[in-house]
């Protein structure tokens, strides 16, 4: 891979599907001796509205059994740790595009946890949506730039989403569409930390058997592992943190509301409502 340097930010040029680059922080190390503190991956967005679109999120495919095949890299059950830029740089990305009259043409939004590849440092993914028609767009590639030289701090030296860990609140988003708007309402206020946005298809839920009209008995499928896995790499990315969980209310039947709300409690994981997460200091 060819690769080039600026400070301590190596850019790398792969040749190969993104989600196929599993281990890149670890075998960058191998490759060079250097220790990697973060992966921020440039990627092209796809999406069915076809909307052009600037977009940033965590990635990991928490929700799959062992027995399932990642269709975008990955490993069923695992959720990468998520890079605490991710918030800040979702904010800045909309100053940056706004700036560069890329709004509203361009839509700036989060997207849910998904897809690969695997990585054991702090990861997000930044990327240019969502047809060829905009892929090869200089403005749009400009601004992501922007974000990046701005956000890594190659301007002034100083970078933007940079974790200090002081007991600060982290939002874990649990529910609602792949671009989470529920918790993007949240989160585009300044000084709030975003970990890993769990959308709907990533609680895979199993109704209860009805038993005289009512539910009864365990909620099964794999949404406890990945509230589980998603809390625990949020709180590896935020040390220090308190990582709270933010619920899309509406987007959840009765039942799957209190299964959730109850596993939260029994894992002590305190549920937030939108004031817990703002921030006095920035």
């Amino acid at each position: 891979m060819e690769s080039f340097t600026n400070g301590n930010v190596r850019l790398l040029k792969h040749e190969r599907s993104i989600v196929a680059e599993d281990d890149l922080d670890r075998r960058w190390q191998e490759a060079t001796g250097e220790a990697v503190s973060e992966v921020i991956f440039l990627s092209k967005h796809t999406a069915v509205s076809n909307r052009p679109a600037l977009t940033v999120h965590p990635i990991g495919v928490p929700h799959l059994r062992e027995d399932e095949t990642p269709p975008q890299g990955g490993r069923p059950g695992w959720a990468a740790v998520p890079d605490p830029r991710i918030g800040p740089w979702f904010r800045l990305m909309q100053k940056v595009a706004a700036d560069q009259g890329l709004v509203p043409e361009f839509e700036i939004t989060l997207e849910a946890t998904h897809h690969g590849p695997l990585t054991s440092t702090p990861t997000m993914f930044v990327e240019v949506g969502s047809t060829q028609e905009y892929w090869g767009r200089q403005d749009a590639a400009q601004a992501i730039a922007l974000v990046l030289w701005k956000g890594l701090g190659l301007e002034e030296g100083n970078a933007v989403g940079t974790w200090l860990g002081s007991g600060e609140k982290v939002l874990l988003g649990i529910g609602g569409g792949h671009y989470a708007p529920r918790h993007m309402d949240i989160v585009i206020k300044d000084g709030v930390w975003v970990g890993h946005l769990l959308s709907g298809y990533s609680l895979p839920m199993d109704a209860p058997p009805q038993v005289n009209g009512k539910s009864s008995g365990e909620v099964g499928g794999m949404w406890m592992h990945s509230i589980k896995v998603s809390y625990e790499a949020t709180k590896a990315g935020f040390p220090g943190g308190e990582v709270i969980a933010h619920l899309d209310q509406k987007s959840f039947k009765g039942w799957q509301k209190n299964a959730i709300t109850s596993y939260l409690q029994e894992q002590n994981i305190r549920i937030g409502k939108p004031n817990d997460f703002l921030c006095t200091n920035t």
